[in-house]
C-alpha cells in the first residue's frame, strides 16, 4: 500500500485526556509507523506546549459549557494541506470542517462515532428538551455521519444508532489499547489507605458517567476506600453526594493524572467499579482488565461486549447499584474467583492491539479510496473475529 498522507480531525486532544485521545494518538502513530503521513487537526490550548510532531492546531475559544474544553473555530486559512483522505473523530467544528474539506478536494471523508451524541445534550442548555420533540440532534448526526464515505463505531451495540441514521458502510472495530504504555507506568505512592480494600473508577466526572451510582456502591462496602481519577462539571456534586453518604472520608478526588502514570492505578486497585450507561465502547473497562483488574460495570450499549460477564468481571442492567454492591462483595471476599476473573480479564483486555487496529482502518482507507486491500483481516491480526465491514455484504 503506497504511504497516505491522512487527516486526523478531531475536537479533543491533549492536554485533554479522555477515550478518543487516546484513540487517535494511537491511531495517529501507528499509521506513521508503517510510513504514513498524519496531522492530529485539533483546538489549540494556549498554555500546552505539544512534544508530538504530528499535531497542527487550529485557534480556539473556551468553551462555555465545559470550560476545560476548548471549542476550535477554524477559518480557510488553516488548511493547506491536501490529503488522500479525511478522518474525522467528532462532529463539532473541527469535524464539521473536515468533512466539508473532504467534499470541497472530492477526497473520501471517513468518520469514527466515538460518542452517543444523543446523551450528551445536557451540556447546551434547552437541547434536551428540543432533542426530545424534535430530534434535532439525531437529525443533524445523521447529516453528518450519513454523508460518510465509511463510519467506524468501536462495538457492535452501537450498530441500531447508526442504522437510524441510515449509515453507509458501518465498520466495528474495536478502540486500540497500547499494553506497553498501561506496563512501563512508574511505580506510585498508594492513594488508598492501609488496610482497606481498593476500589477504582476512572473517567470524566459528567452526569452521563453515573459516578453517583459508583459512591452509592461504596457506601454499602464499610471495608472499601474509592479512588477516582478524573476531572469535570459534576465534581462538586459528587463531592457533596460523597459527604451525604457519610463516605466522604472514604473516597480520595486525584483528579487527572498523566496518561503514563494510569497504568500503576490499576495495577494497585483491587476491583474496577464503572456505573455508566452511554459508552460506545467504554475504553477504561479494556484497560483495566489489560491490567489483571477485574470489573463491576454497568452493561449498556458498548459496554455489552466490552466485558465477557462472569469471566473477565460482572456487568449489570442501568440503575443497579445493588447488583454493582453484590459482585463487588463477591470479588472481595473470595479470593479464588478473584484470581480467577482477574487472569480471564488480563487475557480478554489484551485481545486489542494498536498494530491490528491501525490495519483494519487501512483497510477502511483502501476500500472509500478504491485500492487493493490493506489486509485480509484473519482473526491472527488484531485477536478478534473480522469485523463487520457493511460493504462485504
Amino acid at each position: 500500500m503506497r504511504p497516505l498522507r491522512i487527516g486526523l480531525f478531531t475536537d479533543t486532544f491533549l492536554p485533554d485526556q479522555n477515550g478518543i485521545v487516546t484513540s487517535v494518538s494511537l491511531l495517529s502513530d501507528e499509521l506513521r509507523a508503517q510510513g504514513h503521513h498524519v496531522d492530529v487537526v485539533a483546538p489549540d490550548f494556549p498554555e500546552h506546549i505539544d512534544t508530538r510532531a504530528d499535531v497542527m492546531r487550529v485557534d480556539s475559544v473556551r468553551y462555555m459549557f465545559l470550560p476545560t474544553y476548548r471549542l476550535a473555530w477554524p477559518t480557510r486559512k488553516d488548511f493547506t494541506h491536501r490529503y488522500d483522505v479525511i478522518h474525522t473523530h467528532t462532529p463539532l467544528t473541527l469535524g464539521l470542517a473536515g468533512a466539508r474539506l473532504a467534499r470541497k478536494w472530492e477526497i473520501p471523508h471517513v468518520a469514527t462515532y466515538h460518542t452517543h451524541i444523543e446523551a450528551y445534550t445536557h451540556y447546551v442548555p434547552g437541547v434536551t428538551t428540543l432533542q426530545r420533540h424534535t430530534g434535532v440532534v439525531t437529525k443533524a448526526m445523521a447529516l453528518h455521519y450519513g454523508k460518510a464515505e465509511a463510519v467506524i463505531t468501536p462495538t457492535a451495540g452501537m450498530m441500531d444508532v447508526l442504522a437510524a441514521m441510515k449509515v453507509r458502510n458501518p465498520v466495528v472495530i474495536p478502540t486500540s489499547i497500547d499494553p506497553r504504555v498501561l506496563n512501563a507506568a512508574p511505580p506510585i505512592e498508594s492513594p488508598w489507605p492501609e488496610g482497606k480494600r481498593r476500589l477504582l473508577s476512572v473517567g470524566r466526572l459528567a452526569r452521563e458517567k453515573r459516578f453517583d451510582h459508583v459512591l452509592d456502591t461504596l457506601a454499602a462496602l464499610p471495608d472499601a476506600h474509592l479512588v477516582i481519577l478524573g476531572e469535570g462539571p459534576e465534581r462538586d456534586h459528587l463531592e457533596t453526594h460523597a459527604q451525604r453518604l457519610g463516605v466522604a472520608h472514604r473516597v480520595t478526588f486525584l483528579g487527572v493524572r498523566p496518561w503514563t502514570d494510569i497504568g500503576a492505578y490499576y495495577r494497585q486497585a483491587e476491583l474496577f467499579v464503572f456505573a455508566s450507561d452511554t459508552e460506545t465502547q467504554g475504553l477504561v473497562l479494556q484497560e483495566a482488565q489489560l491490567m489483571g483488574l477485574p470489573v463491576v460495570a454497568v452493561g449498556a450499549r458498548g459496554t455489552l461486549s466490552g466485558v465477557a460477564h462472569g469471566r473477565s468481571g460482572f456487568l449489570v442492567t442501568p440503575g443497579d447499584v445493588n447488583g454493582l454492591i453484590a459482585h463487588a462483595r463477591s470479588l472481595l471476599d473470595d479470593p479464588v474467583l478473584w484470581a480467577q476473573i482477574s487472569e480471564n480479564a488480563r487475557q480478554f483486555g489484551a485481545t486489542t492491539t494498536p498494530q491490528g487496529v491501525a490495519q483494519q482502518v487501512l483497510d477502511v482507507y483502501s476500500h472509500v479510496l478504491g485500492m487493493p486491500r490493506a489486509i485480509a483481516f484473519p482473526d491472527e491480526v488484531s485477536g478478534h473475529p473480522r469485523s463487520t465491514l457493511a460493504y462485504d455484504q
